[in-house]
């Protein structure tokens, strides 16, 4: 069975054992059984990639709030002062993910992000246009969006 199936299963059963279906209750529930799980992995055989893709994810959850924090910080700070440091522009970013799901999730992510908006994908999917507030040095932030965002959802997708 799969391991995820099985942590949803043992989440179901742990909703059901408690008398409550909420929210809470399931990612209780959630939570103790995937520790549990991740306790009984020498049984199962060692090691098992569910961890590890659950880590990216949650990696990738934590990150990708920490980056809408600060940049919707960095823009409030530039709306709110009299002088104004943003210098719009447009930067083409290479990609290396291929998958269709992990382009949509890199752009849907980078466009969540306060200063920064996906603006198309090239034909043969290998280039991503961005808008961004604040390029005043196009290949740092080029690097930013490669190292961060696209690194993430690639090893969350790709794992």
């Amino acid at each position: 069975m799969n391991l995820f199936l099985f942590n949803v299963t043992l989440a179901l059963i742990w909703a059901a054992w408690s008398g409550s279906f909420s929210l809470l209750t399931l990612f209780t529930g959630y939570g103790i059984g995937f520790a549990v799980l991740w306790l009984l992995q020498p049984l199962m055989g060692g090691p098992n990639l569910y961890f590890l893709r659950a880590y990216y994810w949650l990696r990738l959850l934590v990150m990708f709030h920490y980056e809408l924090i600060v940049s919707s910080l960095v823009v409030v700070w530039d709306v709110l002062t009299p002088t104004q440091h943003s210098v719009p522009g447009i930067v083409d970013v290479p990609l290396d993910i291929d998958t269709e799901i992990g382009i949509l999730l890199v752009t849907n992510l980078i466009s969540l992000t306060p200063g920064t908006l996906s603006l198309d994908v090239s034909e043969d999917r290998k280039t991503l246009y961005v808008h961004a507030m604040f390029s005043e040095d196009p290949q740092a932030l080029r690097d930013t969006l490669k190292n961060g965002m696209e690194r993430w959802v690639k090893e969350a997708i790709e794992t």
